[in-house]
């Protein structure tokens, strides 16, 4: 038999699916809808009444209507709809259980909230904390210094970004913290304010917040000692450090954990240097820290932040209701040096991780690699599109984008040590087969000129899993191009693991440039046919932008 040569759009490989299945007839009868249901899409879960449901909602032929059969147009419909996207629907809506304690999700968290631009002379704004909100983040960030009139300011302190009031923050959380997610809200403080300050805080968030703000342990939390995040829905939680009972109030200060400042100060203390006057660096090397007002401590309930000192110690003296951040790099060695401790220690804490204070230009870290450990709030500049972000959005699309996502079973077993670092798992790897077929309708650049482009589909999840395969380049064809590449890819923990499809424009030998993405987690891919929205690098639909997938795995 002469090999047919490969459709030229989208429509013609559609219309080719529709041929085969219709068997020679011009409508395809709804047994036999049945049938590509079944074999090609794997909805093994469909019968006689979904497929004439699909009739039903896609078919507007008459004719075909009445003999329950579908006409070539009714199948493009069909083909093109939400219930062919690569992105499994039922995931569009929270389906996890959300009865686990806090320690049991990835939670979605943002760093420098308050941030418009970069680190040292970029803009405060109230708008970034909506736009966090909207996103679904769930733990924003507030550095609070002493300001005027007695008024708490919210900026980065030694540095020229602008400042905002802490009680106008407040009131845009208290206005948007529950807008597209029911889930609690967690405020993380990093707190520089005096005591007669701090006072005045605690007042702005009682009576802004009122009833919304969490201010004693709940009477029974369905999950043990952490409640989970449907005890605590409509609620907003402060993370701060917290006294100690009684009057101690002097030694609690030192156990508490360090400011993000300190542990950057350590690290990489240049950046920041050149806005200090040395009056100001040295006041504040010799301050002795200011104790945590009373007010605000009673405040402080299932999020108390202490200082990190070792696994061991967190291990024999930590309670679940306090909390560790640390910053980048102190993480990445933890989790190289002792990584199976690490997802240990995240099953019964939240950890907080943070960028380096050496980005000033609020870049990001990769995500994934603190996944993997399985800490909870890993802390993104929300301000910084890219690579990053674009994983923070796949990751949390998942679950109705409601910002918790349920950590896979293997980070929170207690039976046996999980260690992503180590390639051996014991699991039976899943083998992933992509073909990337098609691309429509991909975005121009401003010049006008027809992309060269190709398609990078790249795996994140642990190292041994995470790589990246490209197709060939088409010539000059933005309209519709035609890859129908096969790749192959084996992966051990696919529960960790996010695809990111990448349509690039061939820019030179070895150059290329970014024309739209979508990610999505391993555990939300459709099999079968299935089309890829594209999004632009601020995550905005590039509709009707997107690819012509054929996804199986087993």
């Amino acid at each position: 038999m002469k090999k047919s040569k490969a459709p030229s759009s989208r429509r013609a490989e559609i219309q080719h699916l529709h041929q085969c299945y219709a068997l020679g007839q011009t409508t395809l009868p709804a047994c036999a809808l049945l049938r590509f249901l079944h074999k090609e899409q794997m909805e093994l879960t469909a019968n006689e009444e979904t497929a004439e449901s699909l009739i039903d909602r896609y078919e507007i032929e008459e004719t075909a209507r009445e003999n329950r059969s579908m006409t070539f147009e009714g199948f493009l419909r069909y083909m093109e709809s939400k219930d062919c996207c690569v992105f499994d629907r039922a995931h569009a809506s929270v389906y996890q259980d959300m009865d686990q304690p806090l320690s049991s999700y990835f939670i979605s968290s943002s760093h420098n909230t308050y941030l418009t631009g970069d680190q040292l002379v970029g803009k405060s704004h109230l708008d970034a904390y909506v736009c966090a909100l909207r996103k679904g983040c769930r733990c924003l960030e507030i550095d609070c210094w002493d300001g005027p009139d007695m008024e708490p300011v919210v900026y980065h302190g030694y540095t020229l970004t602008t400042k905002i009031l802490f009680k106008d923050v407040i009131t845009t959380v208290a206005q948007h913290a529950f807008e597209v997610s029911a889930y609690p809200v967690i405020l993380s403080l990093e707190n520089h304010c005096s005591q007669e300050q701090q006072e005045v805080m605690a007042h702005h968030l009682v009576s802004v917040l009122g009833d919304k703000l969490l201010r004693t342990p709940l009477a029974h939390p369905t999950s043990g000692d952490l409640p989970s995040p449907n005890d605590l829905k409509y609620k907003i939680l402060i993370k701060n450090k917290k006294l100690k009972p009684k009057t101690e109030a002097e030694e609690s200060v030192d156990e508490g954990e360090e400011e993000e400042e300190d542990d950057e100060e350590e690290e990489d203390q240049q950046p920041k240097a050149k806005f200090w006057s040395p009056r100001k660096a040295g006041s504040k090397m010799k301050k002795k820290k200011v104790a945590v007002a009373e007010v605000l401590s009673n405040l402080v309930v299932y999020t108390k932040s202490v200082k990190f000192v070792s696994f061991a110690h967190s291990k024999d003296n930590q309670h679940a209701y306090e909390n560790t951040s640390m910053a980048e790099k102190k993480a990445r060695k933890l989790a190289k040096a002792s990584g199976a401790d690490f997802v240990l220690h995240n099953q019964r804490f939240l950890s907080r991780i943070y960028p380096a204070g050496s980005r000033t230009s609020s870049s990001n870290y990769n995500p994934q690699e603190f996944w993997n450990v399985g800490s909870q709030l890993v802390a993104l500049n929300f301000q910084s599109l890219g690579f990053p972000m674009d994983l923070n959005d796949g990751r949390f699309q998942d679950n109705g984008g409601c910002g918790y996502v349920l950590k896979p079973a293997v980070l929170r077993s207690d039976q046996g040590s999980f260690d992503p670092t180590c390639s051996q798992h014991g699991l039976r790897p899943t083998h992933l087969l992509l073909k990337v077929i098609s691309g429509s309708n991909l975005p121009v650049p401003r010049s006008g000129k027809a992309l060269d482009p190709f398609v990078r589909v790249e795996l994140q999840g642990i190292p041994s899993d995470s790589c990246r395969k490209n197709t060939h380049t088409v010539k000059n064809n933005s309209l519709s191009p035609h890859w129908d590449a096969d790749m192959n890819f084996t992966i051990g923990v696919p529960e960790l693991c996010l695809i990111r499809f990448c349509a690039r424009d061939q820019t030179g030998l070895l150059s290329s440039e970014f024309v739209g993405q979508y990610t999505l987690p391993f555990t939300s891919l459709k099999r079968g046919y299935r089309w890829v929205p594209l999004r632009s690098r601020d995550g905005c639909s590039l509709d009707p932008a997107s690819l012509f997938v054929f996804v199986w795995y087993s």
